[in-house]
């Protein structure tokens, strides 16, 4: 029996990717491996759990990257603001050397990444005005997750940065704890922050991305058919993951319109002037080389798909 942690309903992209994981792994090993999932956060936040995960008391886990990073500063990398501008773009970063090297660095924390899992770009709710520019964030109480990249970018934009766990966020937008908060729309509406929430913004700031890791002591035990599984497992659910994105953005803006008061489209060129400063400071935090192996990936991806077009 394994187990795994951060299991989401069927209806996210974390719940098609653990569907899709769990219905290989058991058909293939014909019982010899079962998973046993515990919803997210069910014994624990995901920061305290990647050490269970890392000393073996749980097998695997599905985690944010932002906070893997806490971990492993490099997965940070990942949630640099506008560094990709499409899904296409943002796949292909993590199938090409920057995913590479960000496995190295898993295992030699403890863990085997087994899949990327696609949760979307990030878009911005609040209560207090429409967004239209960076100076409409100016003064505007934001939470943020416990990562430095993330705050950073906030803070560049002149919004008050506040940390919160995931599981308190609709709580404290009810009750006006913070004026907004960033996530893909899938997470917006699996909490239901459209309940308490006026403005949308589609800025499609920062690539969402989770990893599903495993404990590398744990893994290499394993037959080496065994292993072969798990590790088709992991393409399966990453596969999962992104179909269901690609499959469910339309519907999801489109249930945008109908659940916000008001939704804008901002001009992100002023953005991306706003938050250069946020790149140096992350090269200080995790090193440049990771940086610039994606940005140089990027260089030659978007030139080679401009002459393919």
């Amino acid at each position: 029996m394994k187990k795994l942690n951060g299991f989401a309903p069927d209806n996210t992209p974390r719940g098609a990717a653990t569907s899709a994981f769990i219905e290989h792994v058991e058909k293939k090993s014909n019982g010899r491996l079962k998973i046993e999932t515990f919803p997210m956060e069910m014994y624990g936040t995901e920061s305290t759990i990647i050490q269970a995960v890392q000393t073996g008391t749980l097998d695997m886990q599905i985690v944010g990257a932002n906070i893997l990073a806490n971990t492993i500063p490099q997965f940070a990398a990942l949630s640099l603001p506008l560094l990709t501008q499409s899904i296409d773009e943002g796949c292909a970063v993590l199938d090409g050397p920057a995913g590479n090297r960000l496995q190295e660095l898993g295992e030699e924390h403890g863990f085997k990444v087994l899949a990327d899992v696609a949760l979307g770009y990030a878009q911005i709710t609040n209560n207090v005005r429409p967004i239209n520019s960076p100076d409409d964030l100016l003064g505007m109480k934001m939470r943020s997750p416990d990562e430095y990249s993330f705050i950073e970018t906030f803070k560049a934009l002149g919004a008050s940065v506040t940390t919160l766990d995931y599981t308190k966020l609709y709580t404290s937008l009810a009750e006006g704890v913070i004026d907004g908060q960033f996530n893909p729309l899938f997470n917006i509406f699996d909490l239901n922050i459209d309940d308490v929430q006026d403005y949308l913004a589609m800025t499609n700031h920062t690539y969402y991305v989770a990893f599903i890791i495993m404990n590398k002591n744990v893994f290499d035990g394993l037959a080496p058919e065994l292993q072969q599984i798990i590790l088709e497992a992991g393409n399966k659910a990453r596969h999962a993951a992104r179909k269901y994105v690609g499959d469910h953005e339309k519907d999801l803006l489109e249930k945008a319109k109908r659940s916000f008061k008001e939704i804008t489209y901002p001009e992100m060129k002023p953005f991306q002037k706003k938050i250069q400063p946020v790149y140096a400071k992350m090269e200080e935090v995790i090193g440049a080389e990771i940086v610039h192996t994606i940005q140089e990936f990027l260089t030659v991806y978007r030139r080679e798909k401009a002459v393919s077009v």
